[in-house]
């Protein structure tokens, strides 16, 4: 068991936990599935890649309730976990998913592994797809600032821009109404956020993922970082952080970076194996 996204401000608390299977060759999807219900969290599970010429590994990813097509912090702690295991020692190393084609570099000065996430598509939300939103955050619509967005790397979430990091920890969802919104919507999560001196602060409500709230996500944090670039919110030369998990006891940094010519970003953080 990992923790990922570790901050290391928040000492032994802290990170996303990630249940994590080194040789799940012979497991089900069920078996998969059943074993993140018992752990309550997303697991991740190693298998041999279908081409070795051209992928490393084959990763699949479960949450008590459904396959996941990716998972950014499961994957950041994943490889970081074969680095210490001695099974992964290049610079570079590239793994499969449902979701496509990840490539990860190693960091050698950070100890810890950047995993590549594409370029972010967005879509518009009407007035009245965010007053619904309004209703299920349980917040008024009239809120100054309050603005949201479709955004996706991976798949979609919903962006959800807040006045200060106080409107954000006072958030309190009406979780039965929440898989209803994202269906109406085309999302996979709310990730209402706060912009910060230095970052940006969020939450993460999923769809439908077994519980209601998550620690650290990577792939809502990378479609930010995609979705502020493309505002020119943020500069493109420098690690940008978003801090999650505040309101829920588990304080966690993810970590993003520009991919220099390509398009996208790599996302990274601390890892520990959990205490």
């Amino acid at each position: 068991m990992l923790d990922v996204f570790v901050d290391p401000d928040a000492g032994a608390r802290g990170g996303n936990p990630v249940p994590l299977v080194l040789d799940a060759r012979g497991m089900s999807a069920g078996r998969m599935q059943a074993l993140a219900g018992a752990h309550g969290h997303e697991s991740a599970f190693v298998l041999p890649p279908d081409d070795p010429a051209t992928h490393d590994w084959r990763l699949r990813f479960f949450v008590p309730d459904h396959e996941m097509e990716m998972c950014g912090h499961a994957t950041v702690g994943t490889l970081w976990a074969l680095r210490q295991w001695g099974l992964w020692s290049a610079p570079t190393a590239r793994v499969q998913t449902l979701s496509g084609s990840v490539d990860i570099e190693w960091d050698d000065a950070r100890q810890w592994a950047w995993v590549s996430q594409p370029g972010v598509s967005l879509q518009a939300l009407s007035t009245a797809q965010i007053e619904h939103i309004a209703r299920v955050l349980r917040i008024d619509p009239a809120t100054p600032g309050l603005h949201a967005v479709n955004a996706s790397t991976s798949r979609v979430k919903t962006l959800v821009r807040l006045p200060d990091v106080q409107a954000l920890d006072a958030l309190a969802p009406d979780f039965s109404a929440m898989a209803t919104l994202c269906e109406a919507i085309g999302s996979t999560g709310l990730y209402p956020y706060a912009l910060q001196e230095g970052g940006a602060c969020a939450r993460q409500f999923p769809k439908a993922s077994g519980y209601p709230e998550d620690a650290a996500t990577g792939i809502a944090a990378a479609a930010l970082w995609g979705y502020l670039r493309a505002e020119d919110r943020i500069p493109a030369t420098r690690i940008y952080t978003v801090r999650q998990g505040v309101a829920m006891g588990a304080p966690s940094a993810i970590h993003l970076r520009a991919r220099g010519a390509q398009a996208g970003c790599w996302l990274g953080g601390q890892v520990r194996w959990r205490r």
